[in-house]
Parts: C-alpha cells; structure tokens; sequence
C-alpha cells in the first residue's frame, strides 16, 4: 500500500485523543467517542470533524495499515516538500508517488532515479446505512447502494463521442506523461492538455462530457453484527473502489445510523425502560408486567420504593449475536417513576388527609441559597 499524503501531515494519534502506544481497545473506545461526540446528526456543523476522526480510525483501526503508518511517521511530518534539491529543483508531495520507489532510489542506487507509479489500490469509500432500533440490536444483512464512476459506456472510456476522431496530444506525445529532469530526479506528471489519456478529441462525449467516465450506483451487500451502535463504521474488504492495473481494490466502509425505539432507550448492551407506579404501589409495594425486546416479564416493586430506583432484569438487553467471542447479552434497566397526581376525588383526598394525619413530619433537608 502506498503511504498517502496526509500519513506525513497529520498524527492520527492526537486527533483519536491516545498515545502511539494505545491498545487497539482504547483507540476502538476514543473513536466511538469522539464519534458519537461530533456526529453530524447529534452536533450539527461538525462534519469536517467527524471525517477526520473517521479518517484517523481508518488508519489506526486496520492493524496493517497502523503498521505501515508508524513506519512511514518515524520519518517525520513532511512539511510541503523537499527544497534544495540537486538540479535546483522543488520535490513536491504529488509528485511523489510510491514512497518505496523514492527512498529505494535514494538509497540503493548510486545514479539518477525515475519515480514511477505502480499499481494502485483502489481508494477506500464510505456509504450511510439507516436501520431501524430493532434490526441494530438483532442483527441484519441488507445492502447498500455505493455510488462510484465508472468507465463510460457510450465512449468506452476514449471521452471522444461515438464515431468521432482522435489524435495524438503533441504535448506528451501520446504517453500522458511529462517529465521534468531534475538532476538527481527525474519526474513525471500527467499531461494536463489530455489529462493523461495520450489523445485528444475535437468532439466530447455527449453522457460523460469529455471525462470518460460516468457516475453508476452499486449495490453491495453487507451484514450487520448484532448489537451494532449508532455511528458505528463496519468494514466491508474489497468493496471500496478498483485498484489501478493488478492492484487490489480498496475496502468500504459502512457507517451504521440506528433509529429510535418507541420506548426503549440503549446504553452500550443495555436496554433502559421507565415505567410510572403509583404512590400506593411505591408505598406497599406490587408487582408489575414491562415489556422486553420479545415477551413480557413481571417484575417485583418491594415496600418502600422511591422514585427513581431502577431494577435490572438480566439478560433481556441487546443479544450478545454470534461469533462476539464469548460477548453476553446485556440486561434491561427499568426505572420506576411514582407518579403523584394532580387532582384528586373527595374520597382521595380524605385519605390522603387522613394519611397525613398519622405520618409523622418528613425530615427537613436545608438547602443552601
């Protein structure tokens, strides 16, 4: 894989919030974080912020790409280019290619060197996947649709229109290529007059304008685990755009968007539910029925219970899904509200009064002004 640009300009590291030494747990835990923190949904206006922690997670969450990214930064951040190089020359980041290519000429011949771009792996995408409360927790394989340009089907990829000439661009003389001798280097950039095709064309092709490539959409299927978060990045390998000549294509990246629940809510595996008694139930204690992901479960609400107070059933949360190592399924929460009335009959309100009158005063807590 090719060291990318940003590898030199950014350390990945600060912008997760760990060290170079964090575990793959604590960088996983800082990313949903910070994920869930700046997601546009919940925090509008934090798009570019959201993209560079997922662009950080994307690198330091692939334990090879980690690997070859802690190579590429003892190095040290590039800042703009080389300058002073032999020949009085200006060695820029785009013109760079393949980083091995570079380091290897500089290294291991002693004469000039010609950078030169090897196959590439085809870029990495990322594509918005909405799912109901219900299919987050249970798990679903569904797909998605990935928009991506494709070669034009009514040019073939020439940009000329159907029927229409082509010539040699004079410029590159057909290679697509300029080089620029720099002493040491030598290096070459695409020909911005055919824009590294070789040829040029008098009239462009009416679907793709000239481009050669037009824009489809792809459906590609992907299965969500179950018990998926809400902004949670699924990996789908190999389904990312096509690499250039034999290279491998790169890989996708679904980010998941989960819906509400009618009444419950969700915290990591847990599921929450409030659920209002009465003062009386609070007071003498009861048992009540509270619903869960698939049955009704009954629940007993002991003497004395205050507001507030939330009781677990075990095992009714998020199921733990297969194939989580070992993962168990979390619990549900209910939380019980007393609710106090705001009107009352006579026959209540007398024995509210009579209950009054044989409760002894209520402890008084001052609180400070």
């Amino acid at each position: 894989m090719a060291a990318q640009r940003e590898w030199f300009e950014k350390d990945y590291y600060k912008v997760l919030g760990v060290v170079s030494t964090a575990t793959d747990k604590e960088i996983t835990r800082a990313y949903r974080k910070l994920a869930k923190q700046y997601h546009p949904d919940a925090n509008p206006g934090s798009e570019e912020r959201f993209k560079e922690i997922s662009a950080a997670y994307d690198v330091l969450g692939d334990a090879d790409k980690r690997k070859e990214y802690d190579e590429v930064r003892k190095h040290g951040p590039v800042p703009g280019g080389f300058g002073g190089m032999p020949g009085g020359g200006t060695f820029r980041m785009e013109d760079m290619g393949n980083l091995g290519d570079l380091f290897g000429g500089l290294f291991g011949n002693r004469g000039r060197t010609t950078t030169t771009r090897g196959p590439q792996r085809g870029a990495d995408m990322e594509a918005a996947l909405h799912l109901s409360f219900s299919d987050a927790v249970h798990g679903v394989t569904t797909s998605v649709n990935v928009p991506e340009d494709v070669r034009c089907s009514n040019c073939k990829g020439t940009g000329a229109a159907p029927g229409t000439s082509t010539h040699t661009c004079p410029r590159c003389g057909g290679s697509g290529t300029l080089n620029d001798d720099q002493g040491l280097f030598s290096l070459s950039t695409v020909c911005p007059d055919c824009v590294g095709r070789g040829t040029l064309f008098d009239t462009p092709c009416p679907v793709c304008k000239g481009s050669g490539t037009e824009r489809k959409v792809r459906a590609v299927k992907v299965r969500i685990p179950a018990g998926v978060e809400d902004g949670q990045r699924i990996r789908v390998k190999g389904r990312g755009a096509p690499g250039q000549g034999m290279a491998p294509p790169g890989d996708l990246f679904v980010v998941v968007h989960v819906g509400k629940h009618p009444i419950f809510g969700r915290n990591g595996r847990n599921l929450t539910l409030t659920t209002p008694i009465t003062f009386p139930e609070a007071a003498l204690g009861t048992t009540i029925t509270v619903p869960t992901l698939e049955s009704k479960v009954t629940l007993k609400v002991p003497a004395g219970t205050a507001s507030g107070t939330v009781l677990r059933v075990r095992g009714r949360g998020v199921p733990a899904g297969s194939g989580r190592n070992g993962a168990k399924p979390g619990d549900l929460m209910v939380r019980l509200e007393v609710m106090v009335p705001t009107e009352l009959t006579d026959e209540q309100r007398a024995a509210v009064e009579s209950l009054a009158a044989v409760t002894d005063e209520a402890p008084r807590v001052a609180v400070e002004g």
